[in-house]
């Protein structure tokens, strides 16, 4: 029953943070924070910030009053989930034309630090200190850091048509749900802005996909042993490979 509640708790928590976030947010109206969409409609990026803010204080209140595993795991989530999204807000102010991981390496080798390879070393390192933070063995801080950044990279691979990234972090986090409330964090994040998200008002942008993939990662790496890390983490990376192809899928119409 205690579980339960915490689970209840953390998805309210994260859930009203995110709404009262965004609805300040946008009042201010800052023109750096607006995107044309795919239907070439003006939206707003506050979603971003919003659910970041969200998820990462309702993952420090799973810390401080759910289970064992969720107060072990919700220090190093909280870590994850705010480098995700500041390296992300960096992207989706700063971010240039560049498309995959090949040619920000490649611009980085020559000397020119891109949004992208800010992304790519920052959700990278991070996912990694927070793998270690959640794991004790050398091999499981490693597939931990691996699962934390991989799932943020697929939540902003799928972010490219109304309420694609939202959904899927719902359906990410509902087995999460199982193993404790951190999931609950990230999945009332993404349900606050999820109406605004699909009725085009509002953008997750990389900010928000990143972050709220980084505490799904969080929540995955804290509930599983070796076996499953190893699993997920295979997926990702096949995932991350197959970048492009899956993004196009994601994007036809529901």
């Amino acid at each position: 029953m205690i579980g339960k509640l915490g689970r209840i708790g953390t998805f309210a928590v994260a859930a009203g943070v995110s709404r009262a976030v965004h609805a300040g947010l946008r009042r201010r109206d800052d023109e750096r924070w607006r995107r044309e969409n795919h239907a070439g409609r003006s939206v707003d990026l506050y979603a971003g910030p919003a659910t970041a803010v969200g998820t990462a204080l309702a993952v420090a209140n799973a810390a401080s009053g759910g289970s064992a595993r969720s107060a072990a795991g919700g220090g190093p989530a909280a870590l994850a989930v705010l480098a995700a999204g500041a390296c992300g807000a960096y992207d989706d102010v700063k971010g240039d034309h560049r498309r995959g991981f090949r040619a920000h390496l490649e611009a980085l080798r020559h000397g020119e630090v891109t949004s992208g390879a800010v992304k790519l070393l920052g959700i990278g390192g991070a996912g990694l200190v927070a793998g270690s933070l959640l794991k004790e063995r050398p091999v499981d801080k490693v597939l931990a850091g691996v699962v934390i950044a991989g799932t943020a990279h697929l939540v902003n691979l799928v972010d490219v048509a109304p309420g694609r990234a939202a959904l899927t972090v719902l359906g990410l986090g509902v087995p999460g749900l199982l193993r404790g409330s951190l999931a609950a964090a990230p999945m009332g994040a993404a349900a606050a802005v999820l109406t605004d998200d699909l009725g085009e008002r509002t953008m997750l942008g990389d900010t928000g996909a990143h972050a709220l993939g980084a505490a799904v990662g969080s929540a995955i790496a804290a509930g599983n042993g070796r076996f499953g890390l190893a699993v997920h983490a295979a997926g990702l990376i096949a995932a991350a490979a197959c970048g492009e192809r899956l993004s196009d899928l994601v994007r036809s119409p529901m």
